[in-house]
């Protein structure tokens, strides 16, 4: 056994208070030949193991275990995923919370959020203050502001060269400490980008396009996309300062895609790329209850080849409000279960901008944990009424969406009506999420 293992073994024994002595380790060491090293606040056990060779292996290989007791280490957590079968690399952190362990896919996310960035700041700007105080930045996103292109909309998405220099990068880009500019800045992961793979993407006819004008209309669009090769356009769905343009043909989507990207309509340079098409295990449509309008998945990138299915899809995933009284069933892979409270157990106060987007199953409480994510000021709702030919009264919110920074202010308001506050409310959450 190499020495650096023993001082590992060892350090660590001091680590576990008494719990378990450092012979384990060193035992363990011995009859595997992997190595073990101390560092960044975790012990790393193998990586490679004896006798790899090759690449390490792919992305989506890795699993994240929580919740390990903290009496419990390398010489008895490796017996137990060996069961699965060979480890290439297993990392224990110095952190534990002592109660049942929890599996899942690991993401190897190379990206971070970074909100509340001064509006004036342009994208060369964000890249260098980022470089300054973390490494391996690759480059950062900035989205233009919806309604002046000249500013952003007070957040961007820094990329990392990967998982654990965006990982070392979330713990250096602590709110309070680093404050570009003078400004707090949100840290946070961001949404993992989702993979669609290459045989359905090759069927997608529908081009996603970026940075229009809020004045620019759907004629236009059609106008401009069909100026390459006339009559190619079958319809465009605008939302805001975004499109969705289908053609009849993929190959004319393909051809548009090239020559229109970069394109300037009424004076912004627009961005085209194919739309992905979102199927119905998706966490962005689970983020509004797993529920999608029949309307929306026409304009999010769904091949017409599948028509059949996506009717089918459509049929089940109708509107998730709870209209007439009717509860709608709880989103696909959300887990809504309750446990008990055992003697002990601490509870700590937590914020509930700290949480992520999984946890929450309403759209009215996604919708001010989005507004809260992108400083604008807490949604609005206003209330308005009418009544029915049977004399039932009807309700619809509209709701308001501010910004601090500019005071600028946009509303939405569903064209549907409610028979409850309740269901109205979110009704109201999910079209305005659908929106932004």
């Amino acid at each position: 056994v190499h020495e650096e293992n023993k001082a590992a073994a060892n350090g660590c024994s001091k680590i576990r208070s008494g719990a378990q002595n450092g012979a384990a380790l060193l035992a363990l060491l011995e009859k595997t030949g992997y190595s073990m090293v101390q560092q960044n606040g975790q012990r790393k056990f193998g990586g490679p193991p004896p006798g790899w060779e090759g690449p390490p292996p792919p992305r989506g290989c890795e699993v994240f275990v929580g919740k390990i007791p903290r009496d419990m280490y390398e010489d008895e957590l490796v017996p137990v995923f060996e069961r699965v079968g060979k480890i290439y690399e297993l990392r224990l952190m110095m952190d534990f919370s002592g109660k049942f362990i929890g599996v899942c896919v690991s993401l190897d996310n190379c990206r971070l959020f970074i909100g509340a960035i001064p509006k004036d700041k342009k994208k060369e700007e964000i890249l260098n203050e980022m470089k300054k105080v973390t490494e391996g930045v690759v480059d950062v996103i900035v989205y233009p502001n919806a309604t002046d292109k000249t500013k952003n909309r007070g957040f961007a998405f820094v990329e990392y060269e990967s998982h654990r220099a965006a990982a070392m990068a979330r713990r250096q880009l602590i709110p309070g400490v680093f404050q570009p500019w003078g400004h707090t800045i949100q840290v946070d992961w961001a949404d993992p980008e989702k993979i669609v793979d290459e045989e359905t993407m090759q069927r997608v006819k529908v081009l996603y396009v970026r940075n229009l004008m809020i004045s620019t209309t759907e004629d236009t669009i059609k106008a401009e996309f069909n100026k390459f090769k006339p009559g190619v356009v079958e319809r465009v769905k605008k939302l805001r300062d975004y499109a969705f343009v289908h053609f009849f043909h993929r190959e004319d989507a393909v051809a548009a895609m090239s020559v229109m990207n970069g394109k300037c309509i009424d004076g912004a340079n627009i961005e085209v790329t194919l739309a992905k098409p979102v199927n119905k295990e998706s966490s962005w449509k689970q983020h509004f209850n797993g529920q999608i309008s029949p309307n929306s998945e026409n304009l999010l990138g769904f091949p017409n080849k599948e028509d059949g299915a996506r009717k089918s899809l459509a049929k089940q995933t109708s509107l998730s409000v709870r209209l007439n009284g009717q509860h709608s069933p709880a989103p696909p892979g959300v887990e809504r279960s309750t446990y008990p409270i055992f003697p002990g157990i601490k509870l700590t106060p937590i914020s509930m901008y700290s949480l992520k987007l999984s946890h929450f199953s309403s759209a009215v409480m996604h919708l001010d944990y989005f507004c809260h994510k992108n400083s604008w000021a807490p949604p609005e709702y206003c209330l308005y009424s009418t009544t029915s030919q049977d004399g039932k009264i009807l309700l619809v919110y509209k709701v308001l969406i501010s910004s601090i920074v500019d005071n600028s202010q946009t509303s939405f308001m569903p064209e549907k009506l409610c028979t409850t506050v309740e269901d109205a409310k979110e009704l109201a959450a999910q079209f305005t999420l659908l929106h932004l």
